[in-house]
């Protein structure tokens, strides 16, 4: 059971990390690297139509690189393959938290839901840039395949998550603080979806029927996020709505809440960085 919690709070960290990911920053000369370590609280479901809330405080590590290829910020984990002016071609990861059926009421008696693994390529489109490359509105195409993190991973499909992406450096009147806004939707192959949403005979209840989700639209994600960078450490918060209503799977016994908030917020401390600059453009 120990070994079971310490595995949960490790996912659990990296996905806290991950949700602080969205932070405008102006053009200017940037370490190549820099690492620290800070606290992250927030809330949100078990998955995407759960109507349980998990709230956690806890540690989280702060890791930024900006290399030729390999690169770590507040768009993520990724690998630039190609990067013009208007048209970026990367690499994108993504990692999701495991939900114990013993504590989700709706899948009580239900194998676990597994933390996942997600990784594939993503397009970005730049629709509109400032002269100095502090504001932008991109269109964001990541296709990422999803696996289980387990001794014998599983492939449980891919997911579809276009995006317009908004980033305004300085806000007016608050010098410093930095804005970043997400409006996308979410498209799940149909082994993804039944992941998370189908419900075998073996399993099914007199308040829980079998049902077999199908592939196909899986609801809207807003994301408002805001930070600030000072000298020795970074302050970040954000604020996601998501909303299942016309899913393919909303009519699934698992789905307890078709719409729902989740946000959090990080005090991330700067611990060392490269005395190597490079220009970062956004």
């Amino acid at each position: 059971m120990a070994g079971s919690h310490s595995h949960r709070f490790c996912q659990l960290a990296a996905a806290g990390a991950a949700c602080f990911s969205l932070v405008a920053v102006a053009a200017e000369e940037k370490p190549l690297w820099e690492l620290g370590a800070g606290i992250a609280g927030f809330t949100f479901p078990y998955y995407r139509g759960s109507d349980q809330t998990s709230n956690f405080v806890l540690p989280v590590p702060y890791f930024t690189y900006h290399g030729d290829f390999f690169k770590a910020d507040r768009h993520g984990i990724r690998g630039s393959f190609f990067d013009s002016d208007r048209v970026d071609l990367s690499v994108s990861l993504a990692l999701s938290p495991p939900g114990s059926s013993d504590d989700i009421r709706a899948r009580s008696g239900m194998p676990n839901l597994e933390a996942t693994f997600e990784i594939g390529p993503q397009m970005d489109i730049t629709f509109w840039r400032s002269e100095n490359r502090a504001r932008f509105v991109k269109l964001l195409l990541p296709l990422r395949a999803a696996f289980t993190v387990e001794s014998s991973p599983q492939d449980v499909g891919w997911v579809f998550h276009p995006r317009v992406n908004m980033d305004i450096t300085d806000l007016p009147g608050m010098p410093g603080w930095n804005l970043g806004l997400l409006a996308g939707v979410v498209f799940g192959n149909q082994r993804q979806n039944a992941y998370y949403y189908s419900v075998a005979p073996q399993y099914a209840t007199a308040m829980r029927p079998a049902y077999q989700a199908g592939g196909g639209y899986a609801g809207t994600q807003y994301l408002v996020a805001l930070s600030k960078r000072f000298p020795k450490f970074w302050l970040g918060g954000f604020a996601r709505y998501d909303n299942l209503s016309g899913a393919t799977f909303e009519e699934s016994p698992l789905v307890r809440q078709k719409d729902y908030f989740a946000a959090g917020f990080s005090v991330n401390w700067i611990l060392g960085e490269s005395s190597t600059r490079v220009r970062v453009d956004d």
